[in-house]
């Protein structure tokens, strides 16, 4: 964070609207721009929270975003009249190519995602409910794809109940949860259900060298489709 941003955030923090409106008026269009393009890139690329990110995905999913940490990411209700109310869970990978290239095995996107804290008995009410999934990779906040497909696709599940029947094996223990479940591409790309929300060609050849050689190839068939 450059100090201008700086000084603006501070007295947005200690100074009272108005004399934060007086600072912002004394810059120019070119500074204000500036200073809300420096704003938006640290806060789509933190690396403590995802917010930015699951409500870009949520939203170009066509779902509303409920803003809260607990619960799922965003609902929508199906057009028709009396229509189902359906929820989704969001997935955003974001990549820091600076910061990955100074690591030696370097992340690379793979259509994937994980669940936090999981448990059988999460798993089993996360299958009752009407939820779909939206898994989104961006490199340094730029997105670059977002994919679509129902929790209940059967490979998915699966790779969900193999990690907990290892972590549980005779079931929940309380107060203990398994830390990371998680999945890639390869345990959804078979879904009948999966759709295409958000994928450009320029992006995707763009930003090659920050997803794996078979993500890569599995969306530029799903451009060819």
């Amino acid at each position: 964070m450059n100090n201008e941003l700086y000084e603006i955030v501070k007295a947005y923090a200690t100074k009272s609207h108005k004399e934060l409106s007086f600072l912002l008026l004394d810059k120019s269009k070119d500074q204000l721009i500036a200073l809300f393009n420096s704003l938006i890139t640290i806060y789509i690329n933190d690396k403590n929270s995802s917010l930015l990110r699951e409500y870009i995905t949520v939203s170009l999913a066509g779902y509303t975003p409920t803003n809260t940490k607990i619960g799922y990411n965003g609902f929508k209700q199906l057009t028709q009249i009396g229509g189902k109310v359906i929820a989704c869970e969001a997935k955003p990978q974001n990549l820091n190519s600076e910061d990955n290239q100074k690591i030696k095995n370097r992340r690379k996107l793979n259509g994937g995602g994980n669940f936090t804290d999981y448990t059988h008995k999460r798993l089993a009410k996360d299958k009752k409910e009407s939820l779909n999934m939206l898994t989104a990779g961006f490199v340094d906040g730029e997105l670059i794809y977002v994919l679509e497909f129902p929790f209940s696709c059967l490979s998915f599940i699966k790779r969900l109940k193999e990690q907990l029947k290892k972590r549980f094996p005779n079931g929940d223990k309380p107060g203990e949860f398994l830390r990371s479940a998680n999945f890639t591409f390869e345990h959804y790309k078979n879904c009948k259900e999966l759709k295409v929300v958000y994928l450009k060609k320029e992006k995707l050849e763009k930003h090659k060298k920050q997803l794996t050689q078979k993500y890569y190839d599995f969306l530029i068939k799903k451009l060819k489709k």
